[in-house]
Formats: structure tokens, C-alpha cells, sequence
């Protein structure tokens, strides 16, 4: 069974990601800044709780391990 992602969560994740692209030195900024809307723009509308739980993991991953996929 699945935990169900609230989209504050959801929410707090991109300002997150938003707030990391912000400090990036040895990256493109407004490359990263893109990926990440663009990304949330085309999963805004999942409905499959598996789907959201696993582009949110992929979101958290990525501030954890602080680098790019």
C-alpha cells in the first residue's frame, strides 16, 4: 500500500527544489530552474497515487543527494 502524497507536500517539495536551484553554483540555474517546472507542469495532473508517490520520491532524492539526475 502506498502513502497518500498531500499536495502541500507536493507543494513544499517545488519550493524546495525552487529555493535549491536558487544557490547552485557549478550548475546552469535557469536550465535547472526549468527542468523543475517543466516537470511539475507535465505531472500536475497524475491521478495514480503510485505515479505521485514516485515523481515525489524522485523530488526528495534529489535535494537529499544534492545533484542532478
Amino acid at each position: 500500500m502506498t502513502a497518500l502524497i498531500k499536495p502541500t507536500e507536493v507543494l513544499q517539495l517545488y519550493k524546495s527544489l525552487i529555493r535549491y536551484g536558487k544557490n547552485l553554483k557549478l550548475t546552469d540555474q535557469k536550465f535547472y530552474l526549468r527542468r523543475v517546472r517543466e516537470e511539475f507542469r507535465a505531472n500536475k495532473d497524475l491521478q495514480a497515487p503510485e505515479k505521485i508517490e514516485f515523481m515525489y520520491k524522485k523530488g526528495k532524492s534529489l535535494l537529499e543527494k544534492k545533484r542532478l539526475v
